[in-house]
């Protein structure tokens, strides 16, 4: 059953808010003025509420990427690069085996190559070596004649793997993202992590890639013509951009420059690999995509060759150069993917028998769900789904004989790491943060792990944390809601991690017709401001714009452009009226056992939470409302 959710506004400092879209206006920026004070709310609740930062989140480009120099560590690890690179040393890239640390292989190895350079790679194998450095792959590099190992989104805790470099007389340079422990960094020959001790970098939420690329810029800078320079930064953004949507971390500042341009770009692709990757997963039609798309559609196809086979293909693929074998690397991991999918899909079936058959687990205060063979690669994304349906902190566990093996996600109100390290000592090794773990334990470990995570839980949760909670940016009324607003809500994109999708509440609005089943779980709406909504004063009409055809004759004349055709019914002569005069097609993902529980007819009032977008469909495109949420009104 699908809980009520409780809506909660976002706070927004009116007062800023007001003076930024005052600036906004003054600038002469082509920002459509009816559409700048909800643009302005929207981004002083990002915290932007400078004129200059404005600008610049607005507008994000090549040059507001930082020196790299910026970064602790860099300078030393570009010297050591460069000597190598003159020397012709052997040099190795130590990677991780998801799409943050094969990504940064990529990167890195191709900025060696651009330099003159040549390395090989290392990707760890997920269930035989599992993450982080190993002493035995230092030690047999050494032994091929490798004096150089540069380690990528991943390294920042590997201290006997420092120790054992040091010991087989290799140059260790460590480039990390991850938060180092309470024992400070590694003794290698240079660390690269914006988040260590004394670093000053002003973007401390970078993916591993995105270190990597720091690395691969600064050494570009230095070996490279400046004329060539920024068209092949350009090129590395496409690769930049996947990683740091795939890896969730906040789309603000210099991820944002990633994100924008790379998804920009990710229109015309260039290498063979990326362009056969977008084949198989249907994107590749020439049209910028979204941080969604490369969420769901291009990074689980990466992650699946880490999570079910070996991760190496990911490399190979971005550096394949015949277009044949490139489609079978990409065909190979779509195919992985698929499997993934299937057994993500066997667990999550074992898991809700196993829920219906013991009721007293989904009260639970932290689940703890464990199986016999569970593939280890999956559950992670198993806990997830099972946090999103049942939204209670879980941990999924695979047993493997005598051993098992943990992967956990959380809540908000509840801090998975410290839940952990509250029983350290049943663990063999364990690690993560606030929201996700991942742990190795003996087998019989497992049924004490349960007890004392929900005695843990219970001392630190009430009921009130696991109620689902929808946040809304503000109040919008459908009488305001026009694609001149649409177009500047473009502006805000890629959406992500603290730069979300707006989601907008109207209170009251009227339903045209009752609710219509779309696949048997979704509903597809005609909502109206309009007092007689569901009889005469309403007008079936959707407003229709394009980013490059946006005038709505007779309707918006404050654009300019060639109209698209539209259907257009008698309104009333005030302005405010005809506004409100209008429907929108409303989809409602996933909602239709809210509507059936809430028995909507013709003509019902219902407040609804809402995102807006654009339907391109020639025949019924226009503007249209992505649901939330829905509730009958107040």
């Amino acid at each position: 059953m699908v809980l009520p959710m409780r809506w909660i506004s976002n706070p927004t400092d009116v007062a800023k808010a007001r003076m930024l879209e005052a600036a906004l206006l003054d600038s002469k920026s082509k920002i459509p003025s009816a559409a700048l004070p909800v643009l302005a709310d929207l981004l002083v609740g990002r915290g932007i509420d400078e004129p200059e930062l404005a600008a610049r989140f607005l507008a994000p480009a090549l040059g507001d990427l930082h020196d790299p120099l910026l970064m602790s560590g860099m300078k030393s690890a570009l010297d050591r690069l460069e000597a190598a690179l003159e020397r012709k040393e052997k040099i190795l890239i130590y990677g991780d085996y998801d799409v943050d640390g094969t990504t940064a292989i990529v990167i890195l190895k191709t900025a060696i190559e651009l330099c003159g350079g040549a390395a090989d790679f290392h990707v760890p194998h997920r269930i035989r070596e599992g993450y982080d450095l190993r002493d035995d792959v230092i030690e047999r590099a050494a032994a091929e004649g490798v004096r150089l190992i540069i380690s990528v989104d991943s390294g920042i805790r590997a201290f006997t793997a420092a120790d054992a470099a040091r010991r087989s007389g290799v140059d260790l340079i460590v480039t990390d993202h991850h938060l180092p422990g309470t024992d400070g960094v590694p003794r290698a020959l240079a660390v690269v992590n914006p988040n260590q001790a004394g670093c000053d970098y002003p973007c401390k939420y970078l993916c591993g890639a995105g270190v990597a690329f720091k690395l691969a810029q600064g050494l570009m800078q230095r070996r490279l013509d400046a004329k060539d320079l920024s068209r092949l930064l350009m090129s590395f953004m496409k690769v930049v951009a996947i990683a740091t949507i795939a890896d969730s971390v906040p789309l603000l500042g210099e991820n944002r420059v990633f994100a924008k341009l790379g998804l920009e770009g990710l229109r015309r692709p260039v290498n063979v690999g990326l362009k056969t990757l977008l084949e198989v997963a249907k994107l590749g039609d020439g049209r910028a995509l979204t941080a969604t798309e490369v969420a769901f559609r291009i990074a689980p196809r990466l992650n699946a060759a880490g999570r079910m086979d070996v991760a190496r293909d990911v490399v190979d693929l971005f550096q394949e150069k015949d277009m044949d074998r490139a489609r079978k690397i990409a065909g190979r991991l779509d195919q992985l993917n698929a499997e993934r999918q299937d057994e993500e899909r066997r667990i999550m079936e074992s898991i809700e028998r196993r829920l219906d058959e013991e009721p007293g687990l989904r009260d639970a205060y932290c689940m703890v769900l464990d199986g016999d063979g569970w593939h280890r690669g999956v559950i992670g994304i198993t806990a997830s789904r099972v946090v999103d349906r049942h939204g209670r902190p879980t941990v999924v566990i695979s047993r493997e004989g005598d051993q098992a093996y943990g992967s956990g996600r959380s809540i908000s109100a509840f801090h998975l790491l410290h839940a952990i390290e509250s029983c350290h000592e049943l663990f063999s090794r364990y690690g993560g943060h606030a929201h996700a773990v991942g742990f190795a334990m003996p087998a019989a470990n497992v049924e004490k792990l349960r007890e004392h995570l929900e005695g843990y839980a219970r001392s630190r949760l009430t009921l009130d944390d696991f109620e689902p909670q929808l946040e809304f940016d503000r109040e919008l009324p459908l009488g305001e809601v026009t694609p001149e607003l649409h177009q500047a809500l473009v502006l805000l994109e890629p959406f992500g991690m603290e730069n979300p999708e707006p989601v907008f509440a109207a209170r009251a609005v009227r339903l045209m017709a009752p609710p219509q089943t779309v696949k048997d779980k979704h509903v597809r709406l005609r909502v109206t401001a309009a007092v007689n909504g569901a009889s005469t004063g309403a007008q079936d009409f959707t407003p229709r714009c394009h980013l490059d055809s946006s005038v709505v004759t007779g309707l918006y004349p404050v654009m300019a452009g060639p109209s698209p055709a539209i259907t257009q019914a008698p309104f009333s002569q005030s302005q405010s009226s005809w506004r409100n005069n209008i429907a929108f097609q409303a989809m409602g993902w996933s909602l239709k056992e809210c509507c059936d529980r809430l028995q909507l007819l013709a003509g019902d009032r219902i407040d609804i939470a809402y995102s807006l977008g654009m339907n391109d469909h020639p025949e019924f495109g226009g503007l249209e409302l992505t649901l939330r949420d829905l509730r009958r009104a107040r």
